[in-house]
């Protein structure tokens, strides 16, 4: 019988608690959102997170069991998050998985919040090759992944500087639109035009696979600047699409440019960004031209839960990988390198 994990994500401001049969079954997935209570602020507020994940962690973790229709005892091993993420939240995931995993005197795993991500790509596509590149795209992260088999994994290509999602949420704050931005500024673009405006593409070079879009977010800012000062009405369909096309053209180019040089037939896009509509267009219209398998976690599984977490251990789980009660969180945990795999990044 496959081992049965409980997986917790608190990495930021979402308190998530998934039962997982199995690499690829999910029997519940619960997430407790906070735009309630950060909304009012523009952004997460990393104290009040805290306390928030503190207030309903038990209650989620309860509702999560409830669902899938599984007691504790039948529990094989819980999951967290350990890292990257909010020191704070990431200490009240970390803190109940060791509680709960003692007492039930089950093993305790803690995985990276990317690898999380990526594992989503196979919660649903089990059957995705496992030599693939894999784009992480979120608030915080803008990274390219080779990827040889669960667990090695070759940084290809990263943002120098702002995250896309990052870019999103600076634009809608641009544009009043609230918080999150992200999904705001996709709404709105389906109303504009995104020829109407050409911001440019931030291509920081063509050599490496590296993205950069604080450019994109300066001329934003210039060109909102210069429409208030001659007291015209800014068009804000037009400008949330043409920001939205030049972000999600660059991260379609170079993701299908490192497909090219690394020379696998498939690509997994994941994270939050991932469930933009007009990214998932793109992305699904020009993998359906160059014959490349594509993988697209439904928007579910493509921000921040405990499904991905879980799934991520699963593997870990089955090659006997434990971690000891002196488990911490690490708010700068890095993701290991895969040193075998060589980068044609250059």
């Amino acid at each position: 019988m496959e081992p049965i994990l409980l997986g917790l994500e608190t990495s930021c401001d979402e308190t998530a608690a998934a039962v997982l049969q199995g690499p690829a079954r999910v029997l519940s997935s619960v997430v407790s959102s906070q735009e309630d209570l950060h909304g009012r602020y523009g952004g997460v507020v990393p104290e009040l997170a805290s306390r928030r994940h503190i207030e309903v962690i038990e209650g989620v973790v309860a509702e999560a069991l409830e669902r899938a229709g599984v007691g504790r005892s039948s529990l094989s091993a819980v999951v967290v998050t350990r890292g990257p993420g909010l020191a704070g939240a990431l200490l009240v995931g970390v803190s109940f998985g060791k509680a709960l995993a003692y007492a039930l005197r089950i093993p305790l795993i803690g995985v990276h919040h990317l690898e999380g991500h990526m594992a989503s790509a196979w919660l649903e596509r089990p059957d995705l090759p496992t030599s693939c590149i894999v784009l992480v795209v979120s608030g915080g992260h803008t990274h390219l992944y080779l990827v040889n088999h669960p667990g090695r994994y070759r940084l290809i290509g990263q943002t120098l500087d702002d995250a896309a999602g990052e870019a999103f949420d600076k634009a809608a704050k641009m544009l009043e639109l609230g918080y999150p931005g992200g999904p705001a500024i996709d709404a709105l673009a389906r109303k504009g035009d995104p020829r109407a405006i050409p911001f440019p593409r931030p291509y920081p070079t063509r050599r490496r696979l590296d993205f950069s879009f604080s450019g994109i977010k300066t001329a934003l800012l210039y060109y909102l600047r210069d429409l208030d000062r001659r007291g015209i009405a800014r068009p804000v369909a037009d400008v949330a699409a043409g920001f939205q096309e030049a972000i999600v053209q660059v991260l379609v180019d170079k993701a299908f440019e490192a497909v090219r040089r690394h020379k696998v037939r498939a690509l997994a896009v994941v994270g939050g960004v991932s469930a933009n509509s007009r990214l998932r267009t793109l992305l699904g219209a020009r993998a359906a031209a160059e014959g490349i398998e594509l993988a697209l976690p439904r928007p579910a599984y493509c921000t921040d839960n405990a499904a991905m977490i879980a799934a991520a251990g699963y593997h870990l789980y089955r090659a006997g990988h434990r971690d000891s009660w002196e488990l911490e969180a690490d708010a700068s945990l890095e993701l290991p390198q895969d040193d075998q795999t060589l980068s044609l990044q250059t």
